[in-house]
């Protein structure tokens, strides 16, 4: 039987490149399936694609680095709210980069979110990656009793004023060793010089009155702090760094430019 050479190599070529296709279609196949299978390629609890082309690599970085941090302090843990932290970083971030911190290793925050007798002042010291500071701070006697849910920026309402401040020098005053604050949002807490809001210790910001009483004592709307811890507090974050009072409250959010 004869056998022609030509059908055998046209034969030949047929298979190879059948064969080739099929490797092929199998490939894109397990690719596919290893995309869907493999967790790898999610960046954030949230599920978002490292691919997403609206999230820039910095965002994501940022974003995992302060989580990371919000996570290994165990803010959560004991009290800071997720909401609290995220918008202190935003400003934080923005007044950094106007060259408005002299010392922004530190970032204090004050959780107004909390009610009184919760620990819900926090100081953190990025550069040590610590939390150095985390106690009881009151808030003004008119924006509430236990819980601080009025505020103002008006001179004598003795309420508290929400938002970011700029900490100053030091002075002795009528409540002793005291720190200067400067409000840096204008019509929100720009009135802080005014109206003399400092932050001191104070005897009515103790536990001894929370278990007397059931709240903490009330400020004229400074953020007063135990009168053992005032001086230590204060010469941990003068001169230059940032302080942000955090308010749950619906004016704050729509007016702020520092948190948008």
């Amino acid at each position: 039987m004869n056998r022609n050479p030509m059908n055998f190599r046209y034969s030949g070529i047929f298979f190879a490149l059948f064969a080739t296709a099929i490797l092929s279609f199998a490939g894109i196949r397990s690719a596919a399936g290893a995309r869907e299978s493999n967790p790898g390629y999610v960046i954030s609890k949230n599920s978002i694609p490292a691919t997403d082309s609206n999230i820039t690599e910095s965002a994501i970085a940022e974003k995992s680095s302060s989580m990371m941090m919000y996570e290994s302090l165990g803010l959560g843990e004991i009290g800071l709210g997720i909401e609290a932290f995220e918008l202190a970083l935003k400003g934080y971030e923005k007044l950094k980069m106007a060259g408005k911190l002299d010392r922004d290793q530190l970032l204090t925050i004050a959780d107004f979110s909390q009610p009184s007798t919760q620990k819900r002042l926090y100081i953190i010291d990025f550069n040590k990656q610590q939390l150095l500071f985390n106690t009881y701070v009151a808030h003004g006697r008119n924006s509430g009793k236990e819980q601080a849910v009025h505020y103002s920026n008006t001179m004598s309402s003795y309420k508290s004023s929400p938002g970011f401040y700029l900490t100053e020098g030091t002075y002795y005053g009528s409540n002793g060793y005291s720190l200067r604050l400067e409000g840096l949002e204008k019509g929100i807490n720009d009135n802080a010089d005014k109206r003399a809001i400092v932050m001191h210790g104070a005897d009515y910001v103790s536990e001894h009155l929370i278990k007397r009483q059931g709240f903490l004592g009330r400020s004229q709307g400074c953020p007063a702090v135990p009168v053992k811890l005032a001086r230590p507090i204060i010469n941990t974050i003068k001169d230059g760094s940032l302080l942000f009072i955090y308010a749950p409250v619906n004016f704050y959010a729509q007016r702020s430019t520092l948190i948008k």
